[in-house]
Formats: structure tokens, sequence, C-alpha cells
């Protein structure tokens, strides 16, 4: 009963191991004393080396446990709340399991699924500081902690007492630190706009914004486009609408590995597409039906820059 002992485990001492080995060669059985001590010695061993072979736990980054406790105080399964943040299942278990941390556009997301007060870690994970969401958004921390919610009255603008009726929801629009040109112009070599770093947050009516989670802000550069979009003005767009089929005269964000990212008009012409610029003095650029070297990022929603 005792040949499979694991005999290579150190021995209370050499004359118990010679006996210990001398009677299992004689098959008859453990009967000394010392004999005894060996094998509660091996006996031992054994539990500590099972006990040392057993896996270690792993420690979840914080970020990762809140995430989880999010989705499970949403009541959302991990499809239903990657649904809401435009990624997979699969990317909602690798955050809550710690093995990848979300992106940058996704903790934005998370941010304003979450409000107050777990917003403000999830936007700070995006590497936005609080300093810059109250400069974009006076006064926000402390209506949102007044109403644990993201709907915000606003007062009307102008003079008087005038207020609105109705409690207007804003959401918290990553502004991208990234140019698109217009047309005659080199925009920043970006061909995925979930990759590119955030700058700031631009807070807008939700209304505004269809899918907040695919939505984001980033910066024009030239003059081709005006007077429709001008030179530094802040583009919103939706990187969910890239169906060509449905944005026939359209503005939208396009990228060229040569030309980097361009804000343009996308235009249909039977089998022909092209992205024309707004002032006839710059050429517009035709797109081949199988040519990959031009890629419909997303739609333009609308569009600020500031007074001349």
């Amino acid at each position: 009963m005792y040949r499979d002992a694991p005999l290579f485990i150190n021995p209370a001492s050499h004359e118990a191991m010679v006996c210990f080995q001398r009677r299992l060669a004689a098959s008859e059985g453990v009967h000394c004393e010392s004999c005894w001590e060996l094998f509660a010695c091996i006996e031992e061993d054994k539990i500590v080396s099972k006990l040392s072979n057993k896996p270690k736990l792993s420690i979840k980054p914080p970020w990762a446990i809140k995430i989880l406790a999010l989705r499970e105080e949403l009541d959302l399964n991990q499809t239903a709340f990657g649904h809401r943040l435009e990624s997979s299942a699969m990317a909602v278990s690798r955050w809550e399991r710690g093995t990848q941390e979300p992106p940058s556009h996704s903790y934005i997301e998370i941010g304003n699924i979450a409000g107050d007060p777990l917003c403000w870690y999830f936007w700070g994970r995006a590497g936005l500081r609080t300093e810059d969401v109250m400069r974009v958004v006076p006064g926000m921390r402390k209506r949102l902690r007044q109403s644990h919610t993201r709907d915000l009255e606003i007062v009307s603008a102008g003079s008087g007492n005038r207020k609105l009726t109705e409690r207007v929801k804003l959401v918290a629009v990553p502004l991208l630190k990234i140019v698109a040109a217009t047309p005659g112009e080199k925009g920043d070599d970006v061909p995925y706009l979930q990759d590119a770093p955030v700058e700031s947050m631009i807070a807008a009516p939700k209304d505004w914004c269809p899918r907040p989670s695919s939505t984001s802000c980033l910066r024009v550069q030239g003059h081709s486009m005006a007077p429709t979009i001008c030179d530094g003005y802040i583009v919103a767009v939706d990187s969910s609408q890239t169906d060509r089929s449905k944005l026939d005269g359209k503005i939208v964000i396009a990228w060229n590995k040569d030309r980097g990212l361009t804000v343009s008009r996308f235009k249909r012409y039977d089998h022909t597409e092209t992205l024309q610029p707004e002032n006839p003095q710059y050429e517009s650029t035709t797109l081949g039906r199988k040519d990959d070297k031009w890629k419909v990022l997303a739609k333009a929603l609308w569009w600020i820059g500031k007074a001349p």
C-alpha cells in the first residue's frame, strides 16, 4: 500500500529511510517507530507539495473590479454591456478579468454610463484631468452631485429669469488630439479614430449625439471646406456611420495613407464616388469602387468654431 510513497522527499533520518525501503522491498508494511515517523514526514511533505502546487490567485486591478461592479449594478450581461459601449462581449470579459485595459474612448463612455461619482474615476483612466472637465463644463460636478444623474438643468441664455422647463441631457464627447485636413492639405495619419489620444472633453446635448459611444470630436485644418467648415473648427463625428450607400451628400471623415485624415463632402454619381470640397477652386478626389487606398471613417454630425 506504500509502494507509491514519494521516496525522493527528504527523510527524517537516514536510518529510518533505510528501514523503510527494506520493509517496502520485503512487502512487510511499516511497523517500527522510526518508519512511522518517516511515513508521517512523507505524508506531511505531500500535503505541503500539494498546497504549493495550487495556482496562485491573481489580483485584479482596481479598474477591472469597478467595471465588473458597474455592469452588475446595471444588471446587464457582457453582451448587452458591450453593445452600449460599441464593444464585444469578449472585450468586456477581458476588461473584467484585468487582462486588457479598455481604450480611452471606452473609458469615457463607461464614465457617461456610470454617472457621478464613478464617472470621474473612468474619465481619469482615459487621461482626462478633473480640471479639464470642469473647464469645459463649469459647475458640472456640483450639479451632478445634487441630482446624481447626467440630466442637467440649464439656464437659458440672455437676460431675465427665463429657464428651460425640461431637463437637458448632456453627454461628454471626447475631443481627440488629431487634425483632419480639408482637400489640398495633409491631415494626421490616423486610420482608426478609436486609437487616437484624447485631448479634452466637450459637453453636448444628447440629441446631438444619437450614438454617444461612437461619437468623438476632432479639429479641422484648411480652407477648402469654407464657408461651411472653416479652419480651426471642431467637428463632431459618428464612427458607426460608414456605409457609403447612405452617405451621399454628407460630410465625412476619410483616410488615405498618403494624405491622412480628410474632411470632405461625399458624393455619388452612378458608379463614381468622390470627395468634394465646398470651395470650387479646389479639386475633387475620385474614389475607385474597389480602391482600398481611401477609407471612410465617420460621418460629420455637427461643428462649432470661434467667431473671427
